[in-house]
């Protein structure tokens, strides 16, 4: 068998391959695809970039955490045998976390229980993980409409965000998956259901319940600002109790990255409100200049209405700030708008500039000196006053545009310990009786019946479609095998006493950080 020549011609046996280049002029392109082909190319190219990139970065971690251990033990005293003991059995356990990385999650995994949440583009149900009974809640959007109706970068930030924050403040993601029609993300059950079910309930809440979901709230939205997003939707609805009350940040499906927090977004086409009706600069068109006070009438329609606004593709405007609204430039501050429209909710009964025509909702956001008014009843402190006009103002003088710390030291929180929030009784406990309780939340007719089962498919047995190439990096798997190092550092060098502690007792305070890539365990299968 020859080899090739130096002509670029190829022989095999007798059978010249040569490139036959008769037909081709000079310079001519012969690149020319169509337009299905380079998505699928692009496709390709983005999933063979993040494979290498977890790849590496696994690598990178696992090492970063052998060393981490190292210096444990050595700062522990432990011989030389515990050491290596120590270290296979952490070699153990990358390799477990290794195989379950690898293990696809779909969602024949699960067994689908009561749906317990409807939107626009999906629902929320409850559902069990059928190898464990472990009790989640799945997030389910439909791939059509979130291509028809724009939203895929929306469903991306909300995934690319869980993927990355971890905090306590924030509801967690443990698996998000595809399929060929659905979206998928596997979420922490919080069963105490919203703060707008206990506004709905309670009509207004007491200073000291307010003050506390309140603060925690600051927590909350903090903690994604540090990881530069602004969720540019907090409204009660995304204000979520977990079964001892306390409260976690949700929804993040209009959520935007940063480049630093002083950064902005400038609005051009995009419409986060979904709303008809243009309005202008300037707010014109108020109808009515005097001090605001709703009807009673007119607050009980406005409360009946609000659940179901809430799942529309309309949505509510009533905690937007104006700057959003008006489509100028803003960054992480317009979220502190939106807390101050909550915390007037939860005092007064009702958001600020609420009305039954989002119109005249937008027109009054925009002229909030002249709109922003107080009712004589219910009476609230001066405190609470001024933290709210301190919130809905301008956003050179908001509280919170030079950091969160300016909220932190309003007089009205004076009695808040920051630091133990989370760790403190609840000043609301909502009633939880099991694990598949949901009288928190709204019934919903589950008119579907039975999930029906469709067969998966290999990636390289099916020709992807622009609706899987959307979504290509979606999928992301959270493990409990492998936890946090870092929080338990200085359990290891506060126990270090004389005499070294024992092999057992050194595993059991050493932890190990959990490897959660931002782009996750990835396929090109739908």
């Amino acid at each position: 068998m020859d080899g090739g020549g130096g002509d670029g011609t190829m022989r095999l046996g007798a059978l010249n391959l040569r490139p036959d280049r008769s037909g081709l002029e000079l310079g001519q392109d012969v690149s020319v695809s169509s337009p299905v082909t380079r998505q699928k190319a692009a496709a390709a190219k983005q999933f063979i970039e993040n494979h290498y990139k977890n790849y590496l970065q696994g690598l990178q971690d696992r090492k970063e955490r052998r060393q981490a251990l190292q210096r444990r033990a050595q700062e522990a005293r432990v011989s030389n045998e515990e050491q290596e003991e120590m270290m296979r059995n952490l070699e153990r356990r990358e390799t477990e976390y290794m195989r379950l990385q690898r293990r696809k999650i779909g969602i024949d995994d699960f067994e689908q229980l009561t749906v317990i949440g409807k939107g626009a583009f999906g629902e929320v149900r409850l559902c069990r993980a059928k190898s464990t009974g472990e009790i989640f809640a799945m997030k389910k959007l439909k791939k059509s409409e979130m291509l028809s109706r724009g939203q895929v970068e929306h469903v991306r930030s909300e995934r690319n965000l869980l993927a990355e924050v971890d905090s306590r403040c924030i509801v967690k993601l443990f698996y998000s998956f595809q399929d060929s029609d659905f979206l998928y993300l596997i979420m922490e059950y919080l069963p105490g259901g919203d703060i707008m079910t206990l506004l709905m309930r309670e009509d207004i809440l007491s200073e000291d319940v307010a003050r506390f979901y309140i603060a925690e709230s600051i927590l909350a939205i903090h903690s994604i600002h540090q990881h530069s997003y602004v969720h540019r939707d907090i409204k009660p609805d995304n204000l979520i109790l977990d079964k001892n009350g306390h409260l976690k940040l949700s929804d993040f499906g209009l959520c935007k990255p940063l480049d630093d927090k002083y950064s902005t977004i400038l609005l051009e086409n995009e419409d986060i409100s979904n709303q008809e009706g243009a309005i202008d600069a300037e707010g014109h068109s108020v109808s009515d200049r005097a001090p605001w006070s709703m009807p009673k009438e007119k607050l009980q329609q406005w409360k009946r209405n609000r659940r179901a606004l809430a799942y529309s593709t309309v949505g509510t405007l009533d905690y937007m700030a104006p700057e959003v609204l008006l489509k100028k430039g803003y960054g992480m501050e317009c979220d502190w708008w939106s807390l101050g429209a909550i915390m007037y909710e939860m005092l007064l009964g009702y958001p600020p500039f609420c009305s039954d025509d989002p119109r005249i909702t937008c027109r009054k956001i925009i002229n909030w000196k002249t709109c922003l008014k107080f009712p004589e009843e219910p009476k609230i402190s001066n405190e609470a006053r001024d933290l709210i006009c301190h919130l809905l103002c301008d956003v050179e003088t908001r509280l919170g545009t030079g950091g969160v710390d300016e909220l932190k030291a309003h007089p009205w929180f004076r009695c808040i310990q920051w630091d133990a929030l989370y760790e403190m009784e609840a000043a609301y406990t909502p009633t939880v009786n099991g694990d598949l309780d949901t009288q928190n939340f709204e019934k919903f007719p589950d008119l579907e019946g039975p999930p029906s089962t469709i067969p998966s498919v290999g990636p390289w047995r099916k020709m992807l479609t622009s609706k899987d190439t959307n979504f290509i990096g979606f999928t992301f798997k959270k493990s409990d095998v492998l936890e946090s190092l870092e929080s338990s550092g200085a359990d290891v060098k506060s126990n270090v006493s004389s005499k070294a502690p024992s092999l057992i007792s050194l595993l059991g305070q050493i932890d190990l950080q959990e490897d959660v890539v931002p782009n996750g365990d990835q396929t090109l299968e739908a």
